[in-house]
C-alpha cells in the first residue's frame, strides 16, 4: 500500500496532534517494512507549517515528502478547491491519514483514515477561540459523514464521538492510545529557568496555560496548601503561555503566590525529562482531555501523580495516581497534603507509575493502526 500521512504538526513547537503523529510515524518506520509513505508537511486549510523541512521524515526510501506551498493562501486554495489531479499531486495514495483535525474533500479513490483527538470544543466554548472551534468542528463533522475509518486516541473520545454522531459505523473505528517518548534512561538536563531548585523540591504541572487545563483551581489549591500546611515548595509550570495569560496574572496576584510560581516556557525534551523525574509530585487537574499525554509522560519517568478523575484521564492513570474531582479545590489541596505528608504513599505512586506507563508503547499503537489500514482498503468507500 501507499499511505499518505499528515505530518504538518510534527515540526518545532509540537503539541498534542504533533506528538501523536510523530510518535506513530516513528513507530511505523520500525514495525512496517512493506508499505510506502508520502508525508504531508502541508495539509489542509486549518494549519500552516512555514518550515516544512522541520517536519518528521524517517530515513529510508519508503518515505518521501508530498507537496509544499510557499504561502498559506496557496495551500488553503489547493485543499479547499481540489484540482482535477488532486490525488495524483498527493502521490496517488491508497490511504490518506489525517492527523490535524482537518478532513480532506475531493478524494474519489483514496480511503481516508481520520485521527480523532477530542470534542472539547463542543463542551465549553470558553475553552478555545472562535477560529479554532470552527476549524475543529468542521473537520470532525466531515469525518463523521465521510471518513472511511476513525482512529481515536482514547476509549473516552470514541464514546463521546459516537454519542454525538451515533450513525457512524462502530466497526470502522480503532482505539490507538498515545505512549510516552521518555524512558528511565532518557537524557536529562536541568532547565536554567528553575534556578537552584533541587530534585524533589518542587511541584510540577505541564501544559499550555489555557482554561481547559484548570490552572485557576490549581493555583487556588496551591495557595491553600501553602496556607494550611506551612509548606513552601514552589510550583513549576512548564509549557507555552497560552492565550489568557492576563487572566492568569490577575489570579496569581490576588492569591499572593506570584513569588512561589516558576514559569519555564516551552522546554526541550531533555529539560522536560529532568522536570518529570525530579518533581516532588506531578499535578494535572485538567477539566477535559482526549488522552492526557503529560500524565503518561510523568509516569514513565517515575513521578508521583495527582490528576483529574474526568474524561479520559482515569483511562490513562489507572490505579497509579491519586484521582481528584477537578472542580474541588479543597480535594486537590488535601491530595497535595497527603502526597507530601506520606512518604510511603509517594514512593508507592512512583512504583505504580513506572508499571502503568509500561503498558503503553508506540509499537503497540503502530500495530493497531496498521491493522486499521489493512481493514480500510477492503471496505467500500464512504462518500458522505
Amino acid at each position: 500500500m501507499k499511505i499518505g500521512f499528515d505530518v504538518s504538526q510534527t515540526g518545532a513547537g509540537k503539541a498534542g496532534c504533533g506528538y501523536f503523529a510523530a510518535g506513530l510515524l516513528d513507530a511505523l518506520s520500525r514495525v512496517d517494512e512493506r508499505n510506502e509513505y508520502v508525508l504531508y508537511p502541508a495539509f489542509g486549510d486549518f494549519f500552516w507549517e512555514p518550515r516544512p523541512k522541520a517536519c518528521l521524515r524517517p530515513a529510508g526510501g519508503r518515505f518521501r515528502m508530498g507537496p509544499t506551498f510557499r504561502r498559506f493562501t496557496s495551500q488553503k486554495r489547493f485543499f479547499r478547491e481540489p484540482p482535477p489531479d488532486f490525488e495524483a499531486r498527493l502521490g496517488a495514495p491508497d490511504i490518506i491519514h489525517a492527523n490535524n483535525f482537518y478532513f480532506p474533500t475531493g478524494l474519489s479513490r483514496a480511503r481516508c483514515v481520520y485521527t480523532l483527538y477530542d470534542l472539547s470544543f463542543l463542551v465549553e466554548p470558553a475553552w478555545t477561540t472562535e477560529g479554532n472551534r470552527t476549524g475543529c468542528f468542521d473537520g470532525v463533522f466531515r469525518a463523521a459523514t465521510a471518513a472511511d475509518w476513525i482512529v481515536s486516541i482514547s476509549e473516552y473520545s470514541l464514546k463521546h464521538f459516537l454519542k454525538v454522531f451515533p450513525r457512524y459505523p462502530r466497526e470502522r473505528t480503532t482505539v490507538a492510545p498515545l505512549a510516552s517518548r521518555f524512558y528511565e534512561t532518557s537524557p536529562r538536563v536541568k532547565p536554567k529557568a528553575v534556578g537552584d531548585l533541587a530534585p524533589g523540591g518542587f511541584w510540577l504541572c505541564v501544559g499550555t496555560i489555557e482554561p481547559r487545563k484548570n490552572h485557576e483551581r490549581l493555583f487556588a489549591a496551591y495557595a491553600a496548601w501553602l496556607r494550611e500546611t506551612g509548606g513552601d515548595m514552589p510550583l513549576v509550570l512548564a509549557g507555552g503561555k497560552g492565550w489568557l495569560m492576563d487572566d492568569v496574572a490577575r489570579t496569581v496576584r490576588s492569591l499572593g503566590i506570584a513569588e512561589r510560581l516558576v514559569f519555564t516556557g516551552y522546554v526541550s525534551d531533555a529539560e522536560l525529562a529532568w522536570l518529570y523525574a525530579s518533581c516532588h509530585a506531578f499535578l494535572y487537574p485538567s477539566l477535559f482531555e482526549g488522552f492526557g499525554l503529560p500524565v503518561l509522560e510523568a509516569m514513565s519517568l517515575g513521578a508521583a501523580v495527582v490528576c483529574s478523575d474526568a474524561t479520559s484521564l482515569p483511562e490513562v492513570a489507572g490505579d497509579a495516581a491519586v484521582l481528584v474531582d477537578p472542580l474541588d479545590v479543597g480535594g486537590l489541596c488535601r491530595a497535595m497534603a497527603a502526597v507530601t505528608d506520606d512518604a510511603a504513599l509517594r514512593e508507592g505512586l512512583r512504583r505504580k507509575s513506572l508499571k502503568r506507563a509500561g503498558l503503553f508503547s508506540w509499537e503497540k499503537t503502530a500495530h493497531e493502526v496498521l491493522l486499521a489500514y489493512r481493514h480500510v482498503v477492503d471496505c467500500s468507500k464512504r462518500l458522505g
